[in-house]
């Protein structure tokens, strides 16, 4: 008996992609640190955009000995109102996204580019068939190139028709009118219908 039957010889693979085996790994803990920065930002975001707003409906309320016949004495400048509005906004939108972000990069296991693209690519058959970039990239030119042949053959057929793409063209352009002038005769009829019941 040889040894060579006992100990098989290791085949060379691709390394698995990383898994995560606790909420506390350093992998884990890295990928819901954007999230987690998403959501104090928010969270900051939200106080500030309180904050804000509260001072301006104070600034609105008359003082205690103010006479009632006059309004509260507040300038009012539309134009910084109206930079203040954009600021919040894009502050409380730039940190909601940012907690999305990083919430479904943790939920779907994603920790940088490298992990996108496994992912990606997997969706799209190119890693999980066993197919490689350029057999996916020559599938896709095939098929353009196909679209574009049936295009240029139809414009092709509609240049080089003569006499017969003229009669067809003819006969097709009468059957589109008269089908267009018997929905117009159904819908004129429908019409004069309506108009003729009481209301």
């Amino acid at each position: 008996m040889s040894d060579s039957s006992n100990n098989p010889q290791p085949t060379p693979q691709d390394p698995p992609a990383p898994q995560s085996n606790s909420l506390t790994s350093p992998r884990s803990l890295r990928q819901l640190s954007l999230f987690l920065a998403g959501a104090t930002f928010f969270t900051l975001s939200s106080l500030i955009t309180r904050r804000s707003l509260a001072r301006r409906q104070k600034s609105v309320f008359p003082s205690f000995y103010h006479p009632s016949n006059r309004p509260p004495q507040t300038p009012i400048n539309g134009a910084f109102e109206a930079f203040e509005a954009l600021n919040l906004a894009t502050i409380n939108v730039t940190s909601f996204m940012m907690m999305v972000v990083g919430g479904m990069g943790w939920a779907l296991d994603i920790s940088g580019l490298e992990d996108l693209r496994r992912l990606v690519r997997g969706g799209l058959g190119v890693d999980g068939t066993g197919r490689g970039e350029s057999e996916v990239e020559e599938e896709w030119e095939e098929w353009l190139a196909g679209v574009l042949k049936r295009k240029e053959e139809k414009e092709k057929r509609r240049r080089e028709g003569g006499l017969e793409g003229k009669v067809r063209r003819a006969r097709d352009e009468e059957r589109e009118r008269e089908e267009l002038e018997e929905e117009f005769a159904v819908v004129g009829r429908q019409v004069t219908n309506e108009r003729g019941k009481p209301r």
